[in-house]
């Protein structure tokens, strides 16, 4: 895997290194942020170190981050067409994922259990390989204003976190809320079991 990438070595730990280092098997954690740069920041390092450590990582979220991130990946040395081919690095378009188990505005149970457990079963393969997630669809969904469907999803998201035994990492942009801000954010932290600074 070494031949794969290479990170940073610094004397001192950054705070989000600290975060990821204390990360449990079923965290389900949040990130509010302002600054777009600051998030893929947050999740480039979320998804190379799962990489390096030999994890498999999915991320489903919309096309322009999944571009920003593959360019971030390569520039810190990941071979991510290799990763791709073999599974471990999985990188979906959050409508296209959405659009599989959305209906009439809110997700159906039994489509996004069917769904995100074929996607996770590919990243673990034959050998159960440790699996981490990154979902950008509830941040979409909110986005168009169907907050209950995104706060339903966020408890799906969660029971599968504790079943699967895998951490997820969400993130929304705070200017998706609008009415009520202190309020909504407020109400998708409580879905979560940790959330992170932007």
């Amino acid at each position: 895997m070494a031949g794969h990438m290479h990170l940073e070595n610094t004397s001192e730990a950054h705070p989000i290194q600290v975060f990821w280092g204390e990360m449990s098997a079923c965290e389900h954690f949040v990130q509010i942020y302002d600054d777009n740069d600051v998030f893929m920041s947050t999740l480039e390092d979320f998804i190379a170190r799962g990489l390096l450590a030999g994890e498999s990582c999915v991320t489903i979220a919309t096309a322009a981050h999944l571009g920003l991130l593959g360019q971030r990946l390569r520039a810190r040395g990941v071979d991510v067409e290799t990763l791709a081919a073999d599974d471990r690095y999985i990188a979906l378009d959050a409508e296209k994922i959405l659009a599989q188990f959305i209906i009439q505005g809110f997700p159906d149970d039994r489509l996004f259990n069917r769904v995100i457990l074929e996607i996770l079963g590919r990243a673990k393969g034959p050998g159960q390989r440790k699996v981490r997630a990154f979902g950008e669809m509830v941040a979409l969904l909110w986005a168009q204003g169907l907050h209950a469907a995104a706060t339903q999803m966020e408890h799906l998201w969660h029971d599968l976190c504790r079943s699967e035994q895998f951490p997820l990492f969400c993130a929304y942009p705070r200017a998706g809320f609008k009415q009520d801000a202190i309020k909504s954010i407020e109400q998708i932290c409580a879905t979560h079991s940790k959330v992170i600074g932007s």
